[in-house]
């Protein structure tokens, strides 16, 4: 028996189908490529960073404090003797952490509620989207601010106001795409043989409707790493002597006109971080926009 007779092998062979064209068409990209191979390498030097760091990031040096770049201590070290190069580098599981999982919370619970609400409409959806008006009104990092001064600093709770402030706009994302597709012929069809609600939305609705949801994501990533390194710098984030890029900042910038260096090196973590995951996320909208296709 060949695959084409069987109904389940072909619409697995047309997803894998889709998901290698994607990743053709995204290869074409060089800067998207570059972006790619340069997240890749920070979460793998992440991973292993307990491994592979020259000194432990908390160590206290009082001697040794205040003293530039070196072969001994290739970023130099901060006003405590500690060395710059493996606090940016363990940091980076802060912030990459942040950004990652603060994403995924925020796309997976806007996924769910947007395909509910899109699908529905109606009065439900009219009364749901006002309160997100509402909520919307507010700029987004006055917003985290609330959220964060009521949950407090520290790496959870950032990670917390982070995802909750992100939810509105993964909503209306999600049920912008919903409803353009809610009308379609194949739903119908779907409704004509009585086929459950949630089934509907999470298997026939859902994945035709996801690929915004995933570009959005990977800036979203580094929107996030920006924002939880602006809540550090104003206290409301991680707080030392956690390594988080933006506490490092924060902690430095007494220091910016005599030692520039301890400012400069987190500075470049974090701009290096997001133009990688920016141009990912252009390659991405690029490599998926059905209009763009060869």
């Amino acid at each position: 028996m060949t695959a084409s007779a069987i109904p389940g092998k072909k619409v697995k062979a047309k997803k894998n189908s889709q998901f290698l064209e994607v990743l053709k068409r995204l290869s074409k990209s060089k800067t998207a490529t570059i972006g790619l191979i340069i997240i890749v390498i920070e979460i793998i030097l992440a991973i292993l960073a307990p491994l592979i760091i020259p000194y432990d990031p908390n160590a206290i040096d009082i001697l040794g404090k205040l003293t530039g770049p070196s072969a001994q201590h290739w970023f130099g070290t901060d006003e405590l003797g500690r060395d710059i190069f493996s606090r940016i580098l363990y940091g980076s599981r802060y912030s990459l952490s942040i950004g990652i999982f603060g994403t995924l919370i925020t796309t997976i619970i806007g996924t769910f509620i947007g395909a509910i609400v899109g699908y529905y409409g109606g009065t439900f959806d009219n009364i749901f989207m006002r309160i997100l008006d509402v909520v919307q009104a507010m700029p987004p990092i006055l917003f985290t601010i609330v959220i964060a001064t009521a949950l407090g600093s520290g790496f959870q709770n950032t990670l917390l106001a982070l995802a909750v402030s992100g939810i509105p706009g993964a909503v209306r994302l999600v049920r912008g795409s919903v409803l353009g597709i809610r009308k379609m012929e194949y739903l119908e069809s779907a409704e004509s043989i009585n086929c459950p609600k949630m089934r509907t939305i999470f298997v026939h609705v859902l994945p035709n409707a996801i690929s915004p949801s995933i570009v959005a994501a990977s800036m979203n990533v580094a929107s996030l790493i920006l924002t939880a390194a602006g809540l550090s710098f104003i206290g409301l984030g991680v707080q030392a002597p956690t390594p988080e890029w933006g506490a490092m900042l924060s902690a430095s910038r007494n220091y910016i006109r005599d030692y520039p260096y301890m400012v400069l090196f987190p500075g470049l973590a974090i701009a290096v971080t997001v133009l990688a995951l920016n141009l990912l996320g252009d390659g991405l909208r690029d490599a998926m926009d059905p209009k763009l296709k060869d």
